[in-house]
């Protein structure tokens, strides 16, 4: 089933999402991207905010669309939200932050119960895809797949002042380069 399992609209008329929503207030999840938020603080691309993450889920929902593939609408948003939750460890300890992030996404999804809980197979398909995010693998899950191209093309780089400057470390191989989804 596609869309919101509840069938709630929010006050605007959009579906509600209750799990997405519990994500987002997780005491884990707030300290992540609170800590992400000051260690980005000063940089001047690719921060790894709300707009990043909003981006990638809404471009991972329109890839759901377009491909058919029937993703629940809560199951691609959560995904998007704790793609980059190990961020901060990366930044601080150097782990990479795909191995560190799907562990704690873990966590906080296997805490969430009763009306906002995530199944078995949807914890396990978010994990996934987040732990895989950075490498493309043709053969991936379609939401890993999904997160893999979305947290790509979130990226103007043919519009970031920093490319400009030259400052960031990306190759042009891996920027998007146009207005492509």
């Amino acid at each position: 089933m596609t869309g919101c399992r509840t069938g709630a609209e929010h006050k605007w008329g959009l579906p509600s999402m209750p799990r997405v929503d519990a994500v987002w207030l997780h005491p884990a999840y707030q300290t992540s991207y609170r800590w992400l938020e000051e260690l980005e603080r000063d940089r001047p691309f690719c921060r790894h905010q709300l707009r990043h993450l909003l981006d990638v889920a809404r471009i991972m929902w329109i890839g759901n669309l377009e491909k058919g593939l029937g993703l629940d609408r809560e199951v691609v948003y959560a995904t998007a939200l704790l793609h980059d939750v190990g961020k901060p460890v990366q930044y601080t300890m150097g782990a990479p932050h795909e191995e560190v992030g799907a562990r704690l996404a873990d966590g906080i999804l296997r805490s969430l119960s009763g009306d906002v809980a995530f199944s078995a197979a949807e914890r396990e398909a978010i994990v996934q895809a987040i732990w895989a995010h950075r490498r493309f693998d043709a053969d991936a899950e379609p939401l890993a797949r999904l997160l893999y191209q979305a947290d790509k093309a979130s990226r103007p780089c043919f519009a970031c002042p920093a490319e400009v400057r030259r400052a960031c470390s990306w190759s042009d191989a891996k920027k998007n380069l146009g207005v492509s989804v």
